[in-house]
């Protein structure tokens, strides 16, 4: 019921910016609806301009994804973006809503903080969860720790790491290391890789 929900709501705000009305004489365009039965209103250089239409920002903010079929909302803000989407997976029917938030963008490199509330209804049950992410960033390095909470369930995190350095003019040394736990199990792997390009 609360994906429903959240998907009604999601497509409410989202009609808002679907609707395109004409606007003003004083713009060239027809205030009132043409009386013939063609979906464009000429303006005042001759060329036709569509009354029904998708907004612009509309098409920037809501995509659907081709394979998947999932609907998705992306709002940006000043420091960061409120996000959203609809959809389903092998688990079932979700809805997942969030906030991600840039705390700095400078020589330190970046640092992004994102909080988000998942829904899922599935064949064996519905569950829900709130989960969290801190994720940095520079030229060489990045690193990041993931926590999900499922509610009247289990919590399990991630930590990740990594880098990549010069060696050289033609190569260069990478490094990468995971560590996660889930329902009491630890799971730990890690990567040492060098490149060379002739």
């Amino acid at each position: 019921m609360q994906v429903i929900i959240f998907s009604a709501l999601l497509m409410v705000a989202a009609a808002q910016e679907f609707y395109v009305p004409p606007y003003a004489q004083d713009t060239g365009y027809l205030l009132e609806e043409p009386m013939y039965n063609d979906e464009h209103a000429f303006t005042s250089d001759g060329e036709t301009e569509p009354l029904f239409g998708v907004h612009p920002r509309f098409r920037r903010e809501v995509s659907i994804d081709p394979k998947t079929g999932d609907l998705t909302a992306d709002h940006k803000m000043d420091n960061g973006r409120v996000f959203g989407t609809v959809g389903s997976n092998d688990a079932g029917l979700f809805g997942k809503a969030g906030y991600e938030h840039n705390i700095f963008d400078d020589a330190r490199g970046k640092m992004d903080a994102q909080a988000f509330g998942t829904r899922t209804l599935g064949p064996y049950g519905d569950s829900s969860a709130l989960g969290g992410a801190l994720k940095w960033r520079d030229d060489h390095a990045q690193a990041s720790f993931d926590i999900n909470k499922q509610v009247h369930g289990p919590t399990s995190w991630t930590a990740a790491g990594g880098g990549h350095w010069p060696v050289g003019k033609n190569g260069d040394f990478g490094l990468e290391g995971t560590y996660s736990r889930m329902a009491g199990m630890n799971d730990y792997g890690g990567r040492a890789v060098y490149n060379y390009r002739w």
